[in-house]
């Protein structure tokens, strides 16, 4: 009878300690949904580029081979527009030039069948819009992607990705007084889904925001 009890004993405690460790996990997650200021200026901030050195003995420049002059003139070109405005071949090109730019994917929820921000993700918007004005990364073009899941048509989905961007864009510009031009809103419905073998899955209700790291076609600050 007493190692009956003993046994029953242990299992107990193995699924209290068990739980505990499930609960804990699960706080854990929760808090990383939330982004400080600090992360999102890291993950934009540009990477240093390595300093080439000519035929000359002159001093050394620093090169930065990813801002070409075609994608500072097509920067340029759509800073400034409106979401809608943007063709297909566009957002696509817009998709291309990103991929080896800082970026960060930011699950930002909005109310349901709406653009309005949820009150749970202000936090993470409003620690966007401190790092934005933030000294290591103002000045720069952004690209703000708004992404949804696969629920729903693409009609449906791509409007509803436009509106979201354009949420996050106009409260940046509201409430922390960043140029519009420098926000370069697009949206991509559910065509570009972060993880297609989970398609309803809520990492892909995502805004990306990218640093173009090209400040020569930014506005003065």
């Amino acid at each position: 009878m007493v190692s009956i009890s003993a046994k029953t004993f242990g299992m107990m405690v193995s699924v209290a300690t068990l739980g505990a460790a499930i609960s804990f996990a699960g706080t854990a997650f929760a808090q990383e949904k939330n982004v400080t200021e600090d992360q999102i200026v890291r993950a934009l901030a540009p990477e240093k580029k390595p300093l080439t050195r000519g035929l000359s003995t002159g001093p050394q420049t620093a090169v930065d081979p990813t801002v070409t002059a075609a994608e500072t003139k097509f920067v340029e070109r759509i800073r400034g527009r409106s979401t809608r405005s943007l063709s297909s071949a566009e957002r696509e090109e817009i998709a291309s030039m990103v991929k080896d730019k800082p970026k960060i994917d930011l699950e930002i929820n909005f109310d349901y069948n709406s653009a309005d921000i949820s009150a749970k993700s202000l936090p993470s918007v409003q620690a966007l819009g401190r790092a934005l004005t933030n000294n290591e990364i103002k000045g720069s073009t952004f690209v703000v992607a708004g992404h949804t899941d696969a629920a729903g048509g693409d009609a449906y989905n791509q409007d509803l990705s436009e509106r979201r961007a354009d949420a996050i864009k106009r409260y940046l510009v509201d409430k922390y007084g960043i140029n519009g031009t420098d926000l370069v809103t697009v949206g991509y419905g559910k065509s570009k889904l972060k993880n297609p073998s989970q398609p309803m899955a809520e990492v892909n209700r995502r805004v990306q925001v990218v640093n173009m790291e090209n400040k020569s076609t930014a506005s003065a600050k």
